[in-house]
């Protein structure tokens, strides 16, 4: 009865805020933003390098200088969300990163572009956490809550093809520069959106002191992690600085454990990342993100080196992952997320894509686009539209209205570290196969023909190598999800995050905290 009455109550609240799907669409178009950032710039880089005389050793600070701070920051960033409010955060959040996208736009040299690109990854790291908290705080109804994240999952996943597309079209048609101003016009619709229209419910808000050794522990933990693997592409694993940082990031991070489990007010309460529905999402998507950015990694370069497509033409190569991710999220996803059991989704949809992984083993010099990368696209697309949609909505769910922030935080710190690792990880042993199939094959080469066809064939080698242990990643991760995420099917009629406490009729009626 109890329950009856406050999912009434909760459903006539929300009736009487139809403004929560305007603001959907300002927290869409924010998080489209930030996600297409991570691959729009890649596709610029060969032309801002020549532009501002980046050195090829420097080259990778453009990357590298936003990875660290936003995967750095971002537990930071989602328990500043806790305390400040969420819309405050989010706005805050995109109006700095307007800010420092103008700075990259205008850089005239190597140290303006870094900086300005450290200023992206320190305001997305409170902007991206806010987003999603505010999406956990605002939907609560089951079905409602199915679509607002169906949404969303679609443009996580979808955002980052987005951004080559988008990245070919301002490189090859107007100027590098243009990477950078574009999220200007993102930045202030989705802030003034976000100002005029997003209601944010009362009594969710953390009044707890803030955690500052928490902050520096987790903040230093996680930078070291991140450089230690971006180091690991560069340098090698066996590097002394990159073996230091991996051994600096272990000992901070434990410590930083430690110190969560018996400070007053932590700034990662350690029931958010126990429970092990929640572990399971963060464990089974950092896994799964693996794989996904050593793939984009591979395909551009395939289309672009092997194939000789422009980078508007390889833009458009990834138009079937995105339609396949929209579609598996908001479609697939969406519809049967009230009716079936989330690791029913999230196991099944890895394993699809890692059925289209298993396709691009198979990937050769001369492979047809619509025999071979157009399906294998599609299956990739439609597996990880959604697994990510049900990850999406789980990592949140069940949570404390007080802890939301720091929740989606750790959903952005798990794909951001691992992006970090897959770029690495892959990329280290694709250049390994390569390597060693060249020095095989280069010897019986006779004349520049050959050998321009053995290196071809090298690449390809090593891309196949590596996606081969993509693969292997997707079905571990379908594995954690479908052992790990016990949680049933969501109740229509439940009741998560109200701003009254999760406890009074959590959605998932398994999760506890």
């Amino acid at each position: 009865m109890g329950t009856s009455m406050s999912a009434t109550a909760v459903k006539a609240r929300e009736a009487a805020d139809p403004g929560r799907w305007k603001a959907l669409v300002f927290i869409a178009l924010a998080q489209l933003m930030v996600v297409l950032d991570a691959t729009i710039v890649n596709i610029a880089l060969p032309s801002a390098q020549q532009d501002l005389g980046i050195s090829d050793g420097n080259r990778q600070w453009v990357v590298t200088a936003y990875a660290l701070a936003f995967g750095g920051l971002l537990l930071f960033g989602g328990r500043i969300a806790d305390l400040w409010g969420r819309k405050r955060a989010f706005v805050v959040g995109l109006a700095g990163f307007a800010a420092a996208s103008a700075l990259g736009g205008a850089a005239t040299n190597e140290a303006m572009m870094f900086g300005a690109r450290a200023l992206q990854g320190v305001f997305g790291a409170l902007l991206a956490p806010a987003a999603l908290s505010l999406l956990a705080v605002m939907f609560t109804d089951a079905k409602e809550r199915a679509k607002a994240f169906g949404i969303y999952g679609a443009i996580a996943g979808g955002g980052g093809a987005v951004g080559l597309i988008l990245g070919g079209f301002l490189t090859e048609y107007l100027d590098w520069r243009w990477t950078f101003y574009v999220n200007i016009p993102f930045a202030v619709v989705a802030a003034a959106g976000a100002w005029l229209v997003v209601r944010e419910p009362e009594g969710g808000r953390n009044r707890s002191t803030l955690d500052i050794p928490g902050v520096v522990l987790s903040t230093l933990g996680l930078v070291a992690l991140v450089y230690g693997f971006t180091r690991a592409e560069s340098e090698g694993w066996s590097d002394s600085v990159t073996v230091g940082m991996f051994v600096a990031s272990a000992v901070l991070l434990a410590a930083f454990v430690a110190v969560e489990a018996r400070v007053k007010a932590p700034l990662l309460p350690l029931r958010v990342i126990t429970e092990r529905n929640r572990g399971g999402v963060y464990l089974s998507l950092g896994l799964a993100i693996i794989a996904m950015f050593g793939l984009f990694l591979f395909l551009t370069y395939y289309l672009q080196v092997v194939k000789g497509y422009s980078p508007v033409k390889t833009g458009f190569a990834f138009l079937p992952m995105i339609a396949g991710m929209i579609t598996g999220s908001t479609q697939i996803g969406t519809r049967l997320m009230t009716r079936v059991a989330p690791r029913l989704l999230m196991g099944p949809g890895f394993l699809v894509a890692a059925l289209g992984m298993l396709l691009l083993t198979r990937m050769e010099i001369d492979s047809s686009y619509a025999a071979l990368l157009l399906p294998a696209m599609l299956l990739l697309g439609l597996g990880m539209g959604t697994a990510f949609m049900p990850a999406m909505s789980l990592s949140t769910q069940g949570v404390e209205p007080r802890d939301s922030g720091v929740a989606s935080a750790m959903v952005n710190t798990s794909q951001q570290v691992g992006g970090a690792i897959g770029t690495a990880l892959l990329n280290t042993i694709a250049a390994s196969a390569t390597a060693s199939y060249i020095t095989d094959h280069l010897a019986g080469a006779a004349g520049r023909s050959q050998q321009q066809l053995v290196q071809l064939q090298g690449q390809v080698q090593g891309y196949t190598s590596a996606i081969w242990f993509a693969v292997g990643i997707l079905v571990v991760a379908a594995a954690i999800a479908l052992t790990l995420v016990n949680a049933g099917r969501p109740d229509v009629t439940a009741v998560t995050g109200s701003g009254q406490g999760a406890e009074e009729a959590p959605a998932v009626p398994v999760v506890v905290h």
